[in-house]
């Protein structure tokens, strides 16, 4: 490996932590010695990169340094195209339409022989049935997860009985039949999961919920037993 590429990789692992990472770890994962880390990390802070941190308490890449698109890999360049198309396959129509328009932007960007490559890669989605969409534009649930924003919904149970919840929506899951939002619910007072194809009425009242996004999902996997991200 290059020290081109080292630098590259070292920048791509700062990325994925969102906490700081002891040298120790950096260095194991790139293979290389703490001498050759603790100078890789001074090469990059002289080139602009805002990396926070010393020996012995970590480091931390704040946010402000770019790379540029053209560094991607094939097989990065791979992972971004099948995620798009299957999103552009399986998600709402405004969520497909992104996926469509920001795959374009990449392939615009890339050098002729990559952009080839991306164009005529064989990684395809194969069909699936079709996903429940319901009443509601779930475009709407995804602005008010964005936002933070209660909800009060109009929820069809399995049996049909109906029943107006007001909820604090926090994530959305995407499966192969059906689409999931997790919420709080302020009805039950814990948290509950409905199916998106169920919500006969939604409206968004504009009032930001009194829990964070982030907190809200941290508990719910704790509750769930779902192992969260290490980074």
């Amino acid at each position: 490996m290059s020290r081109a590429e080292r630098l590259l990789d070292l920048i791509q692992i700062l990325r994925r932590h969102r906490r700081p990472v002891s040298g120790r770890t950096l260095a194991e994962e790139l293979g290389v010695s703490l001498r050759t880390l603790y100078r890789d990390i001074g090469a990059l802070q002289a080139q602009g990169a805002r990396i926070d941190g010393e020996p012995g308490i970590g480091y931390l890449l704040r946010p402000g340094f770019l790379l540029p698109p053209l560094m991607l890999s094939e097989e990065e360049i791979e992972a971004l195209v099948l995620g798009s198309r299957w999103v552009a396959e399986r998600g709402d129509a405004r969520l497909a339409g992104a996926a469509r328009d920001a795959l374009a932007k990449i392939t615009a960007v890339l050098p002729p022989d990559l952009r080839d490559g991306a164009d005529a890669t064989a990684l395809l989605v194969g069909p699936g049935e079709r996903i429940a969409t319901g009443e509601v534009d779930v475009a709407a649930i995804r602005q008010a997860i964005r936002g933070e924003r209660r909800l009060v919904i109009l929820y069809r149970d399995a049996g049909g009985k109906e029943s107006s919840r007001t909820v604090w929506p926090f994530a959305l899951g995407f499966f192969d039949k059906v689409r999931v939002m997790v919420a709080w619910c302020e009805l039950r007072g814990t948290f509950r999961h409905f199916r998106t194809d169920r919500i006969a009425g939604l409206t968004v009242t504009g009032e930001r919920y009194p829990r964070r996004r982030a907190a809200l999902l941290k508990e719910w996997r704790a509750a769930e037993g779902i192992a969260a991200d290490r980074n």
